[in-house]
């Protein structure tokens, strides 16, 4: 089981970003304990604040990777692009969001990426990624 976790911008800034609202720790933390809950499936991460070096990154491994976790960050709301890429390649993508996305502002209540994903995980914290991951493997 190959699966990429994606995230967009300002993602690399977990850990010292709004701490009330993403936690204190980094995504790189987190992403090597991921590896240890998921010894059995080949994880990756990407980041990128770049809207192009996203969708380049979703066309590169959506032909050879099972899965996709996509937190595209202020993309989501923004994104016809992304959405397409999505829709463009075999793999599945779920999106995940660190925090509730509906009780935050107004205009981040919409997703334009979510018809293109199989399901949305959303103010689970970080906890969110290994559910998607989860989602994906077999029972």
């Amino acid at each position: 089981m190959k699966i990429i976790i994606i995230n967009g911008p300002n993602l690399n800034l977990l850990g010292k970003r709004e701490p009330e609202i993403y936690g204190t720790t980094s995504f790189e933390e987190y992403f090597e304990s991921l590896k240890g809950q998921f010894p059995n499936v080949d994880l990756h991460y990407f980041q990128s604040n770049i809207e192009g070096e996203l969708i380049d990154k979703i066309h590169a491994v959506g032909f050879s990777f099972n899965a996709i976790l996509l937190n595209a960050g202020g993309y989501t709301h923004t994104s016809v692009a992304i959405s397409d890429a999505i829709a463009g390649v075999p793999t599945p993508t779920l999106e995940v969001h660190i925090s509730n996305i509906y009780k935050r502002e107004e205009f981040r209540h919409k997703s334009i990426i979510s018809k293109e994903c199989v399901g949305m995980i959303s103010g689970l914290g970080l906890k969110g990624y290994a559910l998607g991951i989860s989602y994906f493997l077999p029972v």
